[in-house]
């Protein structure tokens, strides 16, 4: 049992899982705080995101709204040791007003809202606040007709800080807060973060505000899902073993990339150190909650800096790990036209780890909506050591975990390794090595045995659970019969 959070009232924790067909929607929550959410920021270039390419929302039958998002959160302190089996007790700490800002991205007919909203923690590893979630999910959450919220709920996003995964991209910008960026529209606001150790109540104080309809322009969220990928994937970690068994705000956790540990709990004023976090003691999500999570991993997350190998743990009624060969940790889809500039020695990863993505989180909802758990999926093999590696096969193609057809029927090597040239962002970006014609030759006797195979593989990824259906036009885009010498 865990004690009872400031922020979350003396309302019920929970010790054991319900039934495996309930959901966590109707569950009592204790009543907290929730963020004010009711002045609306417009002026400037429009509401600041670091993504490569904006979204055409008005093509997509959408619409963008930011608001102001204030209140007074607490931080937390913790009962003993952050162990391994994710079981921690957090207790409310300091007190600190906070002035920062959400992002809604909403269907523009109310019709058309499915009930989902999903909540995307934002990351702000570059130096400023930036939405991989979006950018991964952004086909399904549109066709299902979902809401998206970005939350900029670390300081360096708001006012500034030290940049974590330095990159030529964005440098100009990075590390200088909402102001320095946008002053137009974000320097009168008069913007304030205490420091990331309140972050997971600014969380919960925006969550509450949300499903409650503010900031939803009418509509009102039948269901929150917690999402973030990388830094932002390690603070759900610690979200959801010290934080949700005190406020149940969500109703499932969609797990991108995270690492072994989770985000460290840090002093007021400070923002969390995510590489000195690295070496501490990995942390699996506890196993006594209601919510559940789905955490989809690549294969460079697997091993590597992050090694989430270190903190794998069985699926369980309410757990799911998904494994992904031949991906990496950020790729050519997620980081869109700056991966021309990555001086890694070889072109970045170009994998499906998006389509991937987005069936994972079909799964989630489902899961939460209908009680029906996503697949259990194979995991990557690993050989286990001091420095745990992978397994590849003879071409360097990584066994085991999800397949998709870019591993099973291959022109090019995908891989989570970086290449030649090490630096933070290399280590993240993976890999694509095309085969040699010779070996295109072994493998395929015409472009039409090649595509005939890569359709088939295509189709048992759609049928296995890891694709989409509607995705499968993307999927064979990625085909490249051209490669292959007619026999």
């Amino acid at each position: 049992m865990v004690a009872c959070s400031g922020s979350g009232g003396s309302g019920q924790s929970s010790s054991t899982a319900p039934p495996s067909g309930a959901t966590t929607t109707t569950l009592a929550r204790p009543d907290g705080p929730a963020a004010d959410l009711s002045m609306e920021i417009a002026g400037g270039d429009g509401a600041f995101m670091g993504e490569a390419e904006p979204p055409d929302l008005r093509r997509l039958g959408y619409v963008e709204h930011e608001y102001l998002a204030t209140g007074t959160a607490s931080s937390y302190r913790v009962a003993g040791a952050l162990t391994h089996d994710g079981r921690w007790t957090f207790t409310p700490d300091a007190t600190a007003p906070y002035r920062t800002r959400i992002v809604v991205r909403q269907p523009a007919k109310a019709s058309a809202f499915s009930g989902n909203a999903v909540v995307e923690w934002l990351n702000v590893s570059g130096g400023s606040d930036a939405d991989p979630e979006w950018v991964s999910l952004e086909e399904e959450i549109v066709r299902r007709g979902d809401v998206w919220v970005g939350v900029s709920a670390q300081l360096i996003g708001v006012v500034g800080g030290p940049v974590r995964v330095p990159t030529s991209v964005g440098a100009d910008i990075a590390g200088k807060g909402l102001a320095a960026i946008n002053p137009a529209r974000y320097g009168a606001l008069q913007l304030e973060h205490p420091g990331d150790g309140f972050s997971f109540d600014i969380y919960t104080q925006v969550a509450r505000a949300i499903r409650a309809g503010a900031g939803m322009d009418g509509l009102r969220p039948q269901r929150l899902i917690a999402a973030g990928e990388s830094q932002s994937a390690f603070a759900l970690v610690t979200y959801y073993n010290g934080v949700q068994p005190l406020t149940r705000q969500f109703d499932g956790f969609f797990v991108h990339s995270r690492g072994a540990v989770g985000l460290p709990l840090v002093e007021p004023g400070k923002s969390a150190d995510i590489a000195a976090a690295l070496g501490g003691t990995p942390a699996i999500f506890r196993t006594d909650q209601d919510a559940p999570v789905l955490d989809a991993q690549t294969e460079s997350d697997v091993t590597s800096v992050l090694n989430s190998y270190a903190a794998r743990q069985p699926d369980t009624d309410r757990f799911r790990l998904w494994e992904v060969a031949g991906t990496a940790h950020a790729d050519a889809h997620l980081v869109g036209s700056a991966a021309a500039s990555f001086d890694c020695g070889v072109p970045v990863n170009n994998g499906p780890m998006h389509l991937v993505a987005k069936s994972a989180l079909r799964a989630l909802t489902t899961w939460i909506t209908a009680g029906k758990p996503p697949v259990i999926a194979p995991r990557l093999t690993v050989q286990p050591a001091t420095t745990p590696q992978i397994s590849r096969d003879a071409d360097g193609i990584a066994l085991g975990g999800i397949r998709t057809p870019l591993v099973d029927v291959p022109v090019a090597i995908l891989s989570g390794a970086p290449g030649s040239k090490p630096s933070a962002i290399c280590l993240l970006v993976g890999s694509t090595q095309p085969l040699s014609t010779t070996r295109l030759a072994q493998l395929y006797p015409s472009p039409a045995a090649y595509l005939q195979r890569y359709t088939a593989a295509a189709d048992k990824s759609i049928k296995d659970g890891y694709v989409v259906r509607e995705d499968r036009p993307a999927l064979l885009a990625f085909a490249e019969p051209s490669r292959i010498t007619a026999g």
